[in-house]
């Protein structure tokens, strides 16, 4: 595995925070409000403890300093973020008014994007504050704000879909049949822990019937011998997610498994050929439906062929009908079609994709072929 990357600077902080002014200003926003979560860590590197009622909120507008309103307790720790030195500290104490506190930056009036983990608590404590003020959802306002990746974001994507490989390659090695679906979901977590994931986000393992639920939770079925298993699993690795799906059988598989999983693997290269700058989303998307479709399994695709991912594992853009936000070099997503047959078996084939200057690259390299376990 890849050492550690070069941390982001204070520098790389301030660019995101100013592309992000901008941004808003340029939708006819008057600012951007982001409460503690993935686009605060994004914008300044600090990640405020997750489970605080106390206000937290950084006001970022075109033309303007940014200004991080925090807790006089968290204080402290917010002066120590990495993009701290862009940034002016308003603190406020425990009884008095965060949102009297707050008011003053954002001028009494206007529509600010809201980032998505903002507490409707605190919304609402500002639209009692400020009466002449509107919001929107950021991923509604801004939905391509963190979409493309910087080189060194891509040098951590590209670690993480790595450390996932990894993980499947040793995966193949364990047995499958009789031991519980838990059993081998609690053997990915430990294995993407071994190949530096800090955080693992889910292990699904839906074998047989359970492999048509796509978000199976590992459970106590005992896998058998004549199982199709689904494998599913990622997280975080140095801030940045891994997502990648193989299907496996335990034992040699029929011949419907086969001609099924042949299917999904061939329409997972049509999706991944689609990729390139300027076609819209939906065209990876409509390329793996099509050839589902043809093969007469169309009404058994039942999701989106993708999902960005970033320092969370979803995010957008989203790979689907009717999202026509073209491709640009950089921006980082799931292509992951499926096919899913109630009460019998599923397949699903997954990597991670990067659209480059020409087309895509792949940031997962394991055999996309149904590889057999015991």
């Amino acid at each position: 595995m890849a050492g550690t990357p070069v941390p982001f600077t204070a520098d790389d902080y301030a660019a995101r925070m100013d592309r992000a002014a901008r941004a808003a200003a340029e939708a006819g926003l008057a600012g951007v409000l982001v409460a503690p979560g993935p686009d605060l860590v994004w914008l300044t590197g600090y990640a405020p403890p997750a489970a605080t009622e106390r206000l937290t909120l950084l006001v970022l507008a075109a033309g303007r300093d940014p200004v991080l309103v925090v807790p006089t307790l968290e204080a402290p720790d917010a002066e120590k973020a990495a993009g701290a030195s862009a940034l002016t500290l308003r603190d406020w104490t425990d009884g008095k008014d965060p949102y009297a506190a707050t008011a003053p930056l954002l001028d009494g009036r206007g529509r600010f994007g809201v980032g998505d983990s903002t507490w409707a608590l605190h919304l609402l404590g500002l639209q009692k504050a400020l009466p002449d003020t509107s919001y929107v959802p950021l991923t509604e306002a801004l939905p391509m704000l963190r979409a493309v990746k910087d080189a060194a974001e891509l040098e951590r994507l590209a670690a993480a879909g790595a450390a996932a490989d990894a993980t499947y390659e040793e995966i193949l090695k364990v047995p499958f049949a009789g031991r519980r679906e838990a059993d081998v979901a609690a053997d990915l977590a430990d294995l993407l822990r071994r190949f530096g994931h800090e955080q693992v986000d889910f292990t699904v393992v839906g074998s047989g019937p359970n492999g048509a639920n796509p978000h199976h939770e590992a459970g106590d079925r005992v896998i058998g011998r004549g199982d199709t298993v689904v494998l599913d699993f990622g997280g975080l690795k140095h801030g940045y997610g891994s997502d990648t799906s193989r299907t496996v059988h335990v034992g040699e598989p029929s011949a419907e498994e086969q001609r099924v999983h042949d299917v999904v693997r061939a329409a997972q290269q049509a999706a991944f050929e689609a990729v390139r700058p300027g076609a819209a989303c939906q065209d990876v998307d409509r390329a793996a439906r099509a050839y589902i479709t043809d093969a007469g399994y169309g009404d058994r695709f039942i999701h989106r062929t993708g999902h960005g991912i970033g320092v969370t594992t979803h995010e957008p853009p989203y790979m689907i009908e009717g999202e026509e936000q073209p491709l640009v070099p950089g921006m980082c997503f799931s292509v992951e079609p499926g096919i899913y047959l109630p009460g019998r078996f599923g397949v699903r084939i997954e990597d991670i994709v990067t659209v480059t200057g020409d087309g895509g690259r792949r940031l997962n390299d394991t055999p996309r072929e149904m590889a057999v376990v015991q």
